[in-house]
C-alpha cells in the first residue's frame, strides 16, 4: 500500500476528538456536524450516542464522519435532544470497531455512555486489577477501564460513582458522560486536553475545540476548568470541583499543531500564536534567504510569522492536492516514489535557483523533512534551509498523543548538527522553549512552574507514569537476567 499523505505521515497525532449536545431538537445531527469539523482530531472512526428519554441509540463506524453519518436511515435511528459522539486516532487499543467511541453499557444506575479525549496512563494496572476481580472487558481501549470502576463503585448516586473513578485514574482526560438522567463535561485535574462549552439556543454544547460551536452556530460561552466537573440536569447547569484546586498544564501542542488554526485555545487564536512563534523564530534564527516557503498547511501560519518578522517574501512552494484519497495501491518502489507528488508538489518555476527557508511545525521521525529537502532540491533550489517552529520533540507523549517509541525520535538520536546532515538541508534551527512560551505571552518557561505540559520537548511529565514505569522495570529484569 502506497501512502499518498506523507508529509502528515510524521506527524503527531492527537488521539481523538469529542462533541456533546443536551437539550436540542435533532442533537445527534449537530453532534455529527461538529464531527465533522473535528475531523482533523481523528480519522480512523466515529461514532454517535444519543438518548431519547426512554432508550439509548448508537452508531458506530470505521472510516471519516462523511459517509457514516450523512446517510437518513443512520441518522433517523439517533433519536434524541441529548447526544454525544467521538471521532478517533488510536494511541490506545488496536484499531478496530470494539474500539470506536462512545461507548456504552447498562449499569446498575442505568445507562452509560462515554466519549474520551486523553490517555490514562495506569489503565493497565486498573484493567489487571479489574480483570483479577472478575470484571469482563469488550474491548483494548483505556476508556474501557472507565466504565469498569463506574460500574464497580460503591456508591449509590451515579454521579457520585463518576467521580469515585475518576479519583482512580491518572493521565490526561477530557470526557462527555451519558446517563438516563444528566449530561457530564469534566477535564482531568490538570486540563492536559482541552474542552469547551457553548450555547445554541436553550441547548448546551460541549467540544474539543471551538471551532466545531462555530459551525453549529453556537456561541462560545467559555473553557470547562481544569479538574471541573458540568453537570446538565433538566435544562439546568451546575458545576462541581470534587478534586480541589489545581496548577494547570494544558498540552503546548495543541498551539503547535494539534488545534484548528481558527480555534480559540485558553483564550488565544490558535493562529495568532503560531505567527508569534513563526515571529520569534525569525527572531533566533535568522538566516539569507529568497523566499519564506511554508510545509502545506501546518507550516503556513508561523511560515507568516517568519515572513512578516524577516522581510523576506512568503510564497507557495509546496502545491498541495486536496483531491487525492489517503492510499493509492501499487507495487514498485518507483511508483511508490511517484506517489509522493500525488499529494504535494514542488511549485519549480519559484523555486529554482532560489536560496529558500521551509517552515514546518516538528520534526518526528525526520522522514518527512528528508521528503521535503529532496523535492526541494530536485525542483532546483540552490539553499534548503529548515525551520521548525517548535523545540525538538525528544520525549514520547502518554496523554493521548500517538508518537513513536523514543528511540525512533529524531532528536533524541542525534544533535542538531546531526538532524541536518540526516535530513540533507544546508541549515536547521528550533525555536526555543522560551521562544515558544513567549509566543504565548509569557515570560518565557518558569522550570519551577511551567504553565504547559511541555513533556514531549522537556521530559518533564506532570502526572506519574505507573503503566510506563512498570513496563521499564519489567524490561531492566529481564535484561538483568
Amino acid at each position: 500500500m502506497l501512502t499518498t499523505n506523507p508529509f502528515e505521515d510524521d506527524k503527531l497525532r492527537e488521539e481523538c476528538g469529542i462533541f456533546g449536545v443536551s437539550g436540542a431538537d435533532g442533537a445527534s445531527a449537530l453532534v455529527a456536524l461538529g464531527l465533522h469539523a473535528l475531523q482533523h482530531r481523528g480519522q480512523e472512526a466515529a461514532g454517535v450516542t444519543s438518548w431519547d428519554g426512554a432508550h439509548f441509540h448508537s452508531h458506530r463506524a470505521m472510516g471519516h464522519v462523511a459517509g457514516n453519518f450523512d446517510r437518513e436511515e443512520v441518522m433517523g435511528a439517533l433519536r434524541g435532544q441529548v447526544a454525544c459522539g467521538h471521532v478517533r486516532y488510536s494511541t490506545t487499543g488496536e484499531t478496530a470497531l470494539r474500539n470506536v467511541q462512545p461507548l456504552y453499557a447498562e449499569l446498575a444506575t442505568g445507562g452509560f455512555a462515554v466519549a474520551h479525549n486523553g490517555n490514562i496512563s495506569n489503565a493497565m494496572f486498573l484493567r489487571d486489577d479489574l480483570v483479577a476481580r472478575g470484571a469482563i472487558f469488550q474491548s483494548t481501549s483505556d476508556t474501557e477501564v472507565i466504565l469498569h470502576l463506574v460500574a464497580t463503585s460503591s456508591y449509590r448516586d451515579p454521579l457520585d460513582k463518576f467521580i469515585d473513578a475518576l479519583r482512580r485514574v491518572e493521565g490526561a482526560y477530557s470526557l462527555i458522560v451519558m446517563t438516563p438522567n444528566a449530561m457530564v463535561a469534566c477535564r482531568d485535574p490538570l486540563g492536559i486536553r482541552p474542552l469547551v462549552m457553548g450555547r445554541l439556543d436553550d441547548a448546551y454544547i460541549f467540544a474539543s475545540e471551538t471551532v466545531a460551536l462555530d459551525v453549529v452556530g453556537a456561541e462560545y460561552v467559555r473553557s470547562i476548568e481544569p479538574g471541573e466537573l458540568v453537570i446538565v440536569e433538566n435544562g439546568k447547569l451546575r458545576s462541581l470541583r470534587p478534586f480541589g484546586e489545581t496548577r494547570a498544564r494544558p498540552c503546548i501542542f495543541e498551539w503547535v499543531y494539534f488545534s484548528r488554526p481558527d480555534s480559540i485555545a485558553g483564550d488565544q487564536s490558535v493562529y495568532s500564536v503560531r505567527k508569534a512563534i513563526g515571529a520569534q523564530l525569525a527572531i533566533e534564527s535568522p538566516v539569507e534567504a529568497d523566499l519564506v516557503i511554508p510545509v502545506p498547511d501546518s507550516g503556513v501560519p508561523a511560515a507568516l510569522g517568519y515572513a512578516q518578522q524577516s522581510g523576506i517574501p512568503f510564497e507557495l512552494g509546496i502545491i498541495r492536492s486536496h483531491y487525492v484519497g489517503r492510499t493509492f495501491i501499487q507495487p514498485g518502489d518507483q511508483i511508490r516514489r511517484l506517489g509522493v507528488k500525488l499529494k504535494h508538489n514542488a511549485n519549480r518555476a519559484l523555486i529554482e535557483g532560489k536560496s529558500i527557508i521551509l517552515v514546518d511545525d516538528s520534526i518526528v521521525r525526520g522522514t518527512t523533512s528528508l521528503k521535503i529537502v529532496e523535492m526541494m532540491r530536485e525542483a532546483g533550489a540552490r539553499e534548503v534551509h529548515m525551520r521548525i517552529a517548535s523545540p525538538p520533540t525528544t520525549n514520547s507523549c502518554f496523554y493521548g498523543v500517538d508518537t513513536p517509541e523514543r528511540e525512533k525520535l529524531l532528536a533524541s538520536r542525534f544533535s542538531v548538527e546531526g538532524m541536518t546532515d540526516f535530513i540533507h538541508a544546508d541549515s536547521l534551527a528550533f525555536v526555543s522553549i522560551d521562544g515558544l512560551y513567549k509566543a504565548l505571552g509569557e515570560a518565557g518557561r518558569n522550570d519551577m512552574a511551567p504553565r504547559y505540559c511541555d513533556a514531549c520537548f522537556t521530559g518533564d511529565y506532570p502526572t506519574r507514569l505507573t503503566d510506563h514505569d512498570a513496563i521499564d522495570q519489567l524490561a531492566l529484569h529481564e535484561a538483568a537476567e
